[in-house]
């Protein structure tokens, strides 16, 4: 059996007074002679002083965050309730036929007022002496009564709340009574409306409920406080398996559901009302705290297991530790976790601080970013040689994390062991201007020390940055250079799709995440699923990991939150497993980009002679700004492109040195114009000589000659 509650047309309608007529018998039966004061002018005036009929859309709730789906992450009390906004599709069905068969069969039909109901309660009212025997109160009176003051149960309360009720049946629909009571019947303490009380009760929403659950939060509204479960689960109880028998005698169900239903557990405590994304919320709420509903990027089930991860992988490491991990989208940017601290209530740890957006010594994870603008400049390659000795930049004398080096070595080495003097001696070479430029077009906002001009100390971690500020450069790299501003629903989302200066030319990047994919990774990793990096800094108070699949860009953040050094801590040990357990979580691994045109994949004696070992733009000694200078090809070279078998590939032209942009010729004849790259691409249209040249902004030039087949 199922009780169908028909949509209403009347919503808009001018509030009338159909049956003052009848509310005034009902009311002469009641007290008698004395009744017949009860005129129309007295009705109307009890109509005249009734509280203006709700707009569910402005009616006091509870704030509610929500993420992508929709999912519930945390409520906020409104006036020191729980009131969460409830619609009548986003509940149990089941639950909504047993309340209309306990409390109102003919809420469907009648206006507000059950006039055999009503009558019923006047004449016992009449035969017990004026003692209320029972109300006769419809689900409509009782909305009325939720949303005034006062006394309840004198006939005068009785009479304002069938005034009141022909008022909102004359408003609203059936459907929108329904979400008032839905949304205010009260459930013990400062629980109100059926979404907090199976919240509170259940720990779940009540879109699916037991027989057994539904029929006690039918059973609650009538006494709250006297039934409430959790203060006295016997009253509960009984008031529980009353509606379920009340249900077996209106046909509702059978008596075997009702006898298993109550079998069913009474629970005896409240449950934690969800607070996931604390951090977030708050900032988003402070924001807008008037919302109803504020919608946030996040994805629930992941934002739950990773906070579960980040409380578990704090623990081990000291009670002042915590742990912030990161999660983007890194195509649209959009943020699907974020995880501020290893608990909110860990005072211990400071956990009501976001460490997420916490200006911290960034360590080793800028190296990264170093070596992909030695690519670019053309200056060097993954397998280009360089030197990993004791060097002197002026008073600036940088060491290894172990204090030793490794003589020669190749960048592709030197990134893969997080080698400091290679990371600095390129630095030293492509400016850290330069590099502080490319963080801010990734929407990194670095903290320079005094805002004095970088020195060489911020590729080795000597700048503050926030893990958002690494996650954002990292999606750029993972993006083959084009940076993506992160959103997570608070606020206003930033849309730069198509007017971002590049991070790193798509070559570059490609390079730094090929390299990154072969980083070791740690004991309960597998090695070439994700691209990453780790950094410490200096003493040991951050531990970083950052790393990214073909669709996603993590970060995770180890330490103290007051910046006291732990001792032993590193990003390898502490830090990158969470970053595997966090991927594990997310699921299957997403495959990394296919290579861009213009990769040179060679050992280093195949490389062209510019290339093969790394050379400071300063070496020729000439001049601080050094003419710009082709890279590759290399003069006099014989290139087998394929062409004469008919599918061919372009030719991909580097430059070095010089001031963008460029300008690209093959023959005299201008190919490509580069704005924030130094390369061009050229699809020949045959074999033989080709002349080609580049001119930069200066008008400085160089050109090569080449032979193509």
């Amino acid at each position: 059996m199922s009780t169908t509650v028909p949509q209403s047309t009347r919503r808009g309608r001018k509030p009338r007074l159909s049956n003052w007529a009848a509310i005034a018998l009902i009311a002469a039966a009641g007290l008698g002679v004395g009744g017949v004061a009860y005129t129309r002018g007295t009705i109307e005036q009890i109509a005249a002083a009734l509280p203006a009929t709700p707009d569910l859309a402005t009616l006091p709730v509870s704030t509610s965050v929500v993420d992508r789906n929709g999912q519930l992450l945390r409520p906020f009390t409104t006036d020191g309730r729980w009131r969460l906004p409830v619609s009548v599709e986003q509940v149990d069905r089941r639950f909504i036929d047993m309340l209309l068969a306990y409390e109102d069969q003919r809420f469907a039909t009648h206006h507000g007022i059950d006039w055999s109901g009503m009558a019923r309660a006047a004449v016992q009212f009449t035969m017990a002496g004026g003692k209320i025997v029972s109300g006769g109160s419809t689900l409509t009176m009782q909305v009325a009564r939720l949303l005034e003051t006062g006394s309840t149960r004198s006939l005068d309360a009785k009479l304002r709340q069938m005034v009141h009720a022909d008022r909102l049946e004359s408003a609203l629909s059936k459907d929108q009574i329904l979400t008032l009571y839905l949304t205010l019947a009260p459930y013990g303490g400062n629980i109100e409306g059926v979404r907090a009380a199976s919240l509170a009760y259940f720990g779940k929403e009540p879109a699916r409920l037991t027989t057994a659950e539904a029929a006690l939060l039918v059973a609650l509204p009538q006494s709250p406080e006297a039934r409430r479960p959790d203060l006295n689960p016997k009253a509960a109880k009984l008031a529980r398996d009353t509606v379920l028998d009340r249900m077996v005698t209106a046909g509702l169900m059978q008596q075997e559901e009702a006898d298993a239903a109550k079998g069913e557990p009474i629970p005896t405590a409240r449950r934690e009302f969800p607070m996931l994304a604390a951090h977030l919320a708050q900032e988003a709420t402070a924001l807008d705290p008037s919302a109803r509903t504020i919608p946030l990027t996040l994805d629930k089930k992941l934002q739950q297991a990773l906070e579960k991860l980040g409380t578990t992988r704090a623990a081990p490491l000291g009670d002042e530790v915590s742990v912030a991990i990161l999660v983007a989208d890194q195509e649209s940017g959009d943020i699907l976790a974020s995880v501020g601290s290893a608990g909110l209530f860990k005072s211990s740890a400071d956990g009501f601080v976001d460490m997420t957006k916490a200006v911290r010594s960034p360590g080793s994870t800028l190296k990264p970013l170093i070596y992909g603008l030695g690519f670019e400049l053309g200056l060097a390659h993954p397998e280009s040689l360089i030197e990993d000795r004791t060097t002197a930049f002026g008073a600036y004398v940088p060491v290894n994390f172990d204090n030793f080096t490794r003589g020669t070595v190749t960048i592709h080495q030197a990134l893969l062991e997080s080698l400091n003097i290679p990371a600095v001696i390129v630095l030293d070479a492509v400016g850290t201007a330069r590099l502080v430029s490319r963080m801010k077009r990734a929407y990194a906002d670095p903290k320079l020390p005094d805002q004095t001009l970088p020195g060489l100390a911020i590729g080795l971690g000597g700048v503050g940055v926030t893990l958002r500020d690494l996650v954002s450069m990292y999606a750029s790299i993972a993006r083959g250079g084009m940076p993506v501003h992160l959103n997570d629903g608070v606020g206003s989302h930033v849309d730069t799709t198509g007017n971002e200066a590049p991070v790193l030319d798509p070559v570059s990047a490609w390079y730094v995440s090929s390299i990154l994919r072969d980083v070791p990774p740690p004991v309960n990793g597998i090695s070439g699923r994700i691209a990453f990096k780790t950094g410490t800094s200096y003493g040991y108070r951050d531990a970083w990991a950052v790393g990214y699949d073909g669709k996603t860009v993590v970060g995770v953040w180890v330490g103290r939150p007051d910046g006291v050094p732990v001792p032993g801590i590193s990003g390898i040990k502490a830090a990158a497993p969470i970053l595997f357990e966090a991927f594990d979580r997310i699921g299957p691994t997403q495959p990394f980009a296919p290579a861009p045109n213009g990769v040179i994949l060679a050992a280093n004696p195949d490389l062209p002679e510019p290339l093969r070992r790394f050379r400071h733009p300063n070496d020729n000694r000439t001049a601080r700004d050094p003419s710009p200078e082709i890279s590759f090809p290399e003069d006099g070279s014989d290139l087998d492109l394929g062409i004469g078998a008919g599918d061919g590939q372009p030719l991909v032209v580097k430059v070095r040195n010089g001031a963008p942009p460029f300008t690209f010729f093959a023959n005299g004849a201008p190919f490509e114009q580069a704005a924030f790259t130094r390369q061009g691409i050229w699809t020949p249209d045959g074999p033989g000589y080709v002349t080609v040249s580049v001119v930069d902004a200066k008008g400085r030039s160089d050109q090569v000659k080449v032979f193509l087949d």
